[in-house]
């Protein structure tokens, strides 16, 4: 292809992104209300006991602001499918022929490690909150502006979202031959340091509970994907052998 095919394939994955984010922000805006409401559940079981927590608005457009906070981000979860679909396809020109297979697990397992990484900000979130609750000592009265508990919570959601997104990326590279496994073998200490700093960037609450929570299972995948690369690494050496013998 050349440089303008590249720039407008481009464009068209990137308007193809843009309408699956906005179909997702769509549909998010309309569920906003019994999350809410689940949100605020969540905030009362861990109210320090004796203490009041509630959710107070204190400007006119902070409703507007945090439902569209909520449909933005929540946006990006529902669109995950398309917008993993949309890069797989942009990079598939530069792939062999078996590597273009891969789109469909591609995909489900972008979509797949997405909702995990979710699912275990929503469980850290409790724990999360109660320390950094009890933080203060426990002498203060919960009271939350709403723009900012509703960021918090789809920050996280997202946040970790895209953390799990991580050995896919790692495992692309190496298929493209910009990574191998024993480069990132060698640099796996330096992978831990960052993959903490990383994460103390990417969670918005900040505290050790979440960071723990993201930062043990990105570096999992990191070994994870370095044993992938291993094996896709060993099954090409096995073909190239049986090509040459044959």
């Amino acid at each position: 292809m050349t440089l303008m095919e590249h720039l407008a394939e481009l464009r068209s994955r990137l308007i193809k992104s843009v309408l699956a984010l906005a179909v997702g922000a769509v549909v998010m805006w309309f569920v906003y209300v019994p999350v809410f409401k689940w949100m605020f559940e969540v905030l009362q079981d861990n109210c320090v006991p004796g203490r009041d927590c509630a959710i107070i608005q204190t400007d006119p457009l902070q409703g507007l602001s945090t439902r569209m906070t909520f449909a933005g981000y929540g946006g990006i979860a529902i669109a995950m499918p398309v917008l993993l679909y949309q890069v797989w396809k942009f990079v598939t020109p530069g792939l062999y022929a078996k590597e273009r297979r891969l789109a469909i697990p591609f995909v489900f397992c972008g979509v797949v490690l997405f909702i995990l990484g979710a699912g275990l900000a929503l469980w850290t979130l409790p724990k999360a909150l109660d320390f950094l609750i009890s933080i203060g000592g426990g002498t203060f009265n919960q009271f939350y502006t709403p723009d900012k508990y509703v960021s918090l919570v789809v920050k996280m959601m997202v946040a970790f979202g895209i953390g799990f997104e991580f050995p896919i990326l790692l495992i692309f590279l190496q298929l493209a031959g910009v990574l191998t496994p024993a480069l990132l073998a060698r640099y796996r200490r330096w992978a831990m340091v960052g993959i903490v700093i990383l994460v103390a960037v990417l969670t918005p609450s900040g505290d050790p509970i979440s960071l723990a929570a993201l930062a043990v299972p990105m570096y999992l995948f990191y070994e994870l994907s370095i044993l992938v690369g291993w094996l896709a690494n060993r099954r090409k050496r096995r073909r190239a052998e049986a090509a040459a013998t044959s």
